[in-house]
């Protein structure tokens, strides 16, 4: 199927190729499927901007998911370009997906993508803050996740990752260029909110001029909490990069596990056994079940309801108690492995699963009791923020504020993985994606959630909670400890690692905010050679400024509280 819509492709672009700058340069195109069926498309870095429109007007994919960047300093060396540039588009249509590769040079640039799709800008930032890639005709291509007194680009090859720089003075009050604005006759105070604010939680900077209680113009600062999560990836084997993966979204840090371990899966080529596919399901719907919890609450206490967050995060602990139960952990739990889960469940664990989820199921009821019908949360959240579904898919936005402007898309319905497709569950969705249509959706998702847990722990198949292959998988301490063959393959996967075979692959799964993606490069060596992950509410915040821009100072948090800002998978 890949290789016809791949065919397909390829003959519409080639009726148009006399739009191109030179049609000769179309021979350059290089239409391919890889062997784990990802269809890509490498081309001149001159038609990238072109072929990007085509396929947005046309239809043909409606998403630009991400950009990102690799370095191949071996292929300059070899007299080839540097680096890569990477494009991953979608259709909430048809579901396919197409990766769009092109090549450049150090000190080259590539034309902007922002007069395509408006998401493109803070994608095309990272990559340029990242690798020092240009982007010609960018509206503010400047630093986005490290600081601006930062030398370099760290995720380079040639850049040490134990090489870390310090910064020394804050930035002013500053906005991106805009030459609509105007100032002339208007008093306007500038106003810092955070990151030493309580509703920013230490980790976001947003700046604002007020014409009196409304936001004239806004912008946003970010990277406060930036580990360089995908430069310590390349760092370090694959199964130690899982630990890792639990600081991205860490109020549903399973869910990120559960992506990245997919992701690497995937390119090996393995099927998970069905009892490991179950266990991630459960442990996947039980962390986005605290996802939402954590966000209506802290938007709740933010906007005065006190109350609301006690009341939701007593089931919040209840699950951390579960967690706790299966692996020790509460927070971040690294119960994933590839190839499976670390251990099995204790006896009795699904029957506690099934008594945790009577109560939330409980607990959500009077959560609606407490909000839905209360005056004062629909004043503060009803026609607020809203945005349109052609608004938010220009934007980039996935998961609950995407399906609260309308549009039906979970990527566990329309790609689904784990048996999703052989469950009875309901996608939520909204209408005017307002602040209070966020709300509404992800309480309707908690239900699905609970609903979708009961099913899976009332039939979870026998058998192992893993694969057994010696290549992929550490042997169990008995082993180890009881026969040297065991000690051995203990010992030669900790010293060389997993080795998936040369190529790239995108993997996304929904996770707690929406699509969360890996890009991941593999050289064949016992560690990645590029780790990209898209993390939903990077996409998301992008549209921050346009959405509190002339509306009132006291709507800013509102809306902040909606987007469910996780610093760890923003910052990365």
């Amino acid at each position: 199927m890949a290789t016809q819509n791949l065919e397909t492709l390829k003959n519409e672009l080639a009726q148009i190729a006399d739009s191109f700058a030179n049609r000769d340069r179309f021979s350059a195109f290089k239409f391919s499927t890889t062997p784990v069926g990802d269809d890509v498309l490498d081309l001149p870095k001159e038609d990238v901007v072109p072929v990007l429109r085509f396929l947005k007007e046309t239809g043909r994919f409606d998403f630009l998911i991400d950009v990102c960047g690799a370095d191949y300093p071996e292929r300059m060396a070899a007299g080839g370009k540097r680096f890569d540039v990477v494009y991953h588009l979608f259709s909430s249509k048809t579901f396919q997906r197409l990766r769009i590769k092109t090549q450049v040079n150090d000190g080259e640039s590539v034309e902007s993508a922002t007069s395509v799709w408006k998401c493109a800008n803070w994608y095309e930032r990272e990559t340029f803050d990242m690798y020092g890639i240009k982007f010609a005709n960018h509206p503010n291509l400047t630093r986005i996740l490290i600081h601006h007194e930062f030398q370099g680009h760290p995720l380079r090859k040639d850049y040490y990752a134990d090489q870390q720089q310090h910064c020394s003075h804050a930035l002013p009050i500053h906005f991106e260029p805009d030459d609509k604005f105007e100032t002339k006759g208007r008093s306007l105070v500038p106003l810092n909110i955070g990151p030493s604010h309580p509703a920013t939680h230490g980790t976001l900077r947003v700046m604002a001029e007020l014409d009196g209680e409304t936001i004239a113009r806004a912008n946003v600062e970010l990277g406060f909490l930036h580990r360089c999560f995908e430069k310590m990836a390349e760092t370090h084997p694959y199964n130690q990069v899982i630990p890792y993966t639990d600081r991205l979204n860490y109020c549903s840090a399973p869910l990120n596990n559960v992506a990245y371990c997919k992701a690497v899966e995937r390119m090996l080529g393995v099927e998970l056994p069905p009892k490991a596919q179950a266990m991630r399901v459960i442990l996947s719907e039980l962390s986005r079940v605290i996802d939402h919890i954590v966000c209506i609450g802290a938007n709740a206490v933010d906007l005065g309801a006190l109350t609301t967050f006690f009341h939701l995060f007593t089931y919040r602990e209840m699950v951390y108690s579960l967690f706790e139960k299966l692996c020790g952990a509460r927070l971040t739990v690294s119960l994933t492995r590839i190839g499976g889960m670390a251990q099995d469940a204790p006896p009795g664990w699904y029957d506690d699963v099934l008594e945790t989820v009577a109560k939330i199921r409980n607990g959500v009821d009077e959560l609606e009791r407490l909000l839905s019908g209360n005056k004062i949360w629909i004043q503060r959240t009803q026609g607020v923020g809203a945005i349109s579904a052609e608004n938010a898919i220009e934007w980039g936005y996935t998961g609950p504020c995407l399906r609260a402007a309308g549009v039906n898309l979970d990527l566990r319905k329309v790609q689904p993985y784990y048996g999703y497709d052989q469950l009875d569950w309901e996608v939520p969705v909204g209408t005017s994606g307002d602040v209070f249509d966020r709300y509404l959706v992800r309480v309707a998702e908690m239900r699905q959630s609970l609903k979708i847990v009961e099913q899976v722990c009332k039939n979870v198949p026998e058998g192992d909670w893993t694969i057994r292959d010696r290549g992929i998988v550490l042997p169990e301490k008995k082993d180890v400890y009881g026969n040297i063959e065991g000690l051995m393959n203990h010992f030669m996967l900790v010293i060389k690692g997993l080795r998936p075979p040369v190529g790239d692959i995108y993997d996304a799964t929904e996770g707690g905010n929406g699509e969360l993606g890996f890009y991941m490069v593999s050289d064949g060596s016992g560690r990645p050679y590029r780790l990209h992950c898209r993390g939903p509410c990077f996409a998301i915040y992008q549209s921050f400024p346009e959405q509190i821009t002339g509306g009132l100072m006291a709507d800013v948090i509102s809306i902040l509280g909606s987007m469910n800002l996780i610093a760890g998978e923003l910052d990365r």
